[in-house]
């Protein structure tokens, strides 16, 4: 079917209603920028799941990031969306800006020349991210072990997607399918997903981030409701094995565990931290699952589970904007209030 047709048939979808969940931040912004949901019947609705890193770091990682930031002799090493999500008191900004040392790379691997400059300085590496990011940091883990660094570390908060829509399924969240994130089905390949749709018996798509690609990625759910398969519409970079040698080096240097997402709560399985025989170049990555420090009218766990839209938070808008944002989702270019609100987005 061309890509007229595909739209005819979304825009005049009639059958059950279906609310589709993207777990990809970045297919969050894709579908707002394309005007997707414009073109879709109202039976289809499109929802944004817990696919932005740094939206689901919770309050207590980011409180250790600043008391290390704090600490004389330490530099916190981070990408850029980090420094703006709230802790349980500020943020890395603006600690940053009262003193602290942050600093912001575009590649983990930045962080091992900041080391060679500055030896007598502890640098400690903020490891968020999902299975996309994951084998960048293990391997700025084999440059520190190989080359016997030691003034670098790690502070982990790193998730992984099937254990948390696994989640999702089983908490009763009201989606009908799941468009699959592409980044990460390149590294886990699309079978990750397999065991999800045969379980739930729910339709997934790995998709692209064209409009066209992702709109194909839709009819292929709505055309597939009610069954559980895996179908891949992003077949030029994504395998069903996906990428062996990036998975064996995460292997290497990392392990599952339990993770705590911001909004959601503790997750088994759903986070990788370093093995054991590592363990000396982590920076107190355990236990930081605390969120009570968040501001308790942000909504942004609902958000992330489908049951409310971004537009249906209190503070959407008003006072959680952009430029001031005062729950995750609203930091990020790829989290969900974000990308709702830069848009114009209020379906």
């Amino acid at each position: 079917m061309n890509l007229e047709d595909i739209r005819k048939y979304l825009a005049a979808y009639d059958g059950p209603e279906m609310q589709i969940m993207e777990v990809c931040g970045s297919h969050t912004a894709a579908i707002a920028k394309n005007g997707i949901p414009a073109m879709l019947s109202p039976k289809i609705r499109l929802i944004s799941g817990p696919g932005c890193p740094v939206c689901v770091t919770p309050t207590a990682y980011v409180d250790r990031a600043i008391e290390l930031a704090e600490t004389p002799g330490t530099c916190l090493v981070t990408f850029g969306d980090l420094i703006r999500v709230p802790g349980s008191r500020t943020t890395l900004s603006a600690a940053r800006g009262e003193g602290a040392r942050v600093e912001m790379v575009y590649s983990p691997l930045d962080t091992l020349l900041l080391a060679e400059k500055h030896p007598d300085t502890a640098f400690v590496f903020a490891a968020v991210g999902f299975e996309t990011t994951a084998p960048a940091y293990a391997l700025l883990m084999q440059q520190i072990t190989e080359k016997k660094i030691t003034n670098v570390r790690l502070l982990t908060a790193m998730k992984t997607m099937p254990p948390v829509i696994d989640a999702l399924c089983r908490g009763g969240a009201p989606v009908q399918g799941f468009l699959a994130p592409g980044h990460v089905s390149v590294v886990t390949g699309s079978r990750a997903f397999v065991p999800l749709a045969e379980r739930y018996q729910i339709p997934f798509a790995v998709a692209g981030f064209t409009g066209e690609e992702i709109l194909a990625a839709v009819y292929g759910i709505v055309r597939s409701y009610g069954r559980g398969r895996v179908m891949n519409f992003y077949p030029r970079v994504v395998t069903e094995e996906g990428n062996i040698r990036a998975q064996e080096l995460i292997s290497r240097y990392f392990v599952p565990c339990r993770a705590a997402w911001r909004g959601l709560g503790a997750i088994e399985g759903s986070g990788l931290m370093l093995r054991p025989e590592y363990a000396a170049y982590d920076a107190g990555s355990d236990g930081l699952d605390d969120d009570s420090g968040a501001n308790r009218a942000c909504r942004c766990g609902d958000v992330l589970t489908g049951r409310i839209r971004p537009v249906d938070c209190p503070l959407f808008g008003k006072v959680c904007t952009p430029m001031s944002p005062k729950g995750a989702c609203m930091v990020s270019q790829e989290g969900s209030c974000f990308t709702w609100l830069s848009n114009g987005r209020r379906e």
